[in-house]
């Protein structure tokens, strides 16, 4: 470990895990301004707690999905230009046909196990998986995920944004040049990964479709670009990331782009990561986000 980062582990507390993606902050069940771009939020209340089928782990158990997973998985090295290489996570599914890319931007604590394990369930899902460690030329130290959430979070904060983006399109291409991929691609993020997902619709025209889970939206001039169709997937007690919803719905539909979302009532933000919480409204909310994500890839980059 760097002296520099060696400095930095004393000045955080655990509390910043807790913190750094989540809010209490209350916001209305419903939106009225969602209209007909809304999507509606399907009952689970004939499901059991503890059937977690078809759904990424949760952190708590991101680990032991990876473990038992039966799908080939394999860290690989991508050359992004400029002398720059990221270092990413591969999961392939098992199919007999080219399957599309998706790529899976990493929230603020990094490329954690949780990440790779929604990695995971979208190759379960048909889709060859992508994840990049967009924080690779920071050198943070190897370690669990709780020694290096708290350095990943100072560190994605002086990311270019502008870099991040050319470093997701060398990642695209090397995705589609797989011989098992089509031609294809979309992308996933959450919470920080989230706002990039959204962001990479505003940068790249090549993009097939974009997935953003409780992601900050753009600024309303940036988003005339956006060709892609754009999903937004938010817990209703998210303020701070939901007061970004509405000018970008009403600026993408003056545009006549597709640009749907829902927002799950009494859900936290990160409530995939977290299922556990909000007294059942974050699972709640993940059993009906997640299937919209895997439809919404369905729709728009299979052949």
């Amino acid at each position: 470990m760097s002296a520099k980062f060696a400095a930095i582990i004393p000045a955080l507390s655990l509390w910043v895990l807790g913190t750094a993606c989540t809010s209490n902050k209350v916001v209305p069940a419903t939106d009225s301004h969602a209209g007909d771009h809304s999507v509606p939020v399907s009952s689970a209340a004939n499901i059991s707690p503890s059937d977690t089928r078809g759904l990424p782990a949760d952190a708590a158990g991101a680990l032991a999905r990876l473990t038992s997973s039966p799908r080939h998985s394999e860290w690989v090295t991508i050359p992004t230009g400029s002398g720059d290489t990221l270092r990413a996570w591969i999961v392939y599914p098992e199919r007999s046909t080219k399957a599309p890319v998706v790529l899976v931007v990493h929230e603020i604590y990094g490329l954690s196990s949780w990440i790779r394990g929604v990695a995971d369930q979208l190759a379960a899902d048909g889709f060859i998986a992508i994840a990049p460690d967009l924080l690779t030329m920071k050198n943070l130290p190897a370690g669990p995920d709780s020694v290096v959430a708290p350095l990943a979070q100072v560190a994605i904060r002086t990311l270019d944004p502008a870099w991040v983006q050319r470093q997701l399109d060398a990642v695209a291409r090397y995705g589609m040049s797989l011989p098992a991929a089509q031609k294809k691609y979309g992308i996933v993020g959450f919470c920080w990964g989230g706002g990039t997902s959204f962001a990479h619709a505003v940068h790249s025209p090549n993009l097939g479709a974009s997935v953003v889970y409780y992601g900050t939206s753009p600024k309303t001039p940036e988003l005339e670009s956006v060709k892609a169709p754009v999903l937004g997937l938010y817990g209703g007690n998210d303020a701070r990331v939901n007061a970004t919803i509405a000018p970008a719905d009403s600026a993408l539909r003056a545009m006549s782009r597709t640009y749907v979302y829902s927002i799950y009532p009494g859900a936290g933000h990160g409530f995939l990561r977290q299922q556990t919480g909000m007294d059942g409204a974050n699972m709640a909310a993940t059993r009906a986000a997640w299937p919209a994500t895997i439809a919404w890839f369905k729709k728009y980059l299979e052949s």
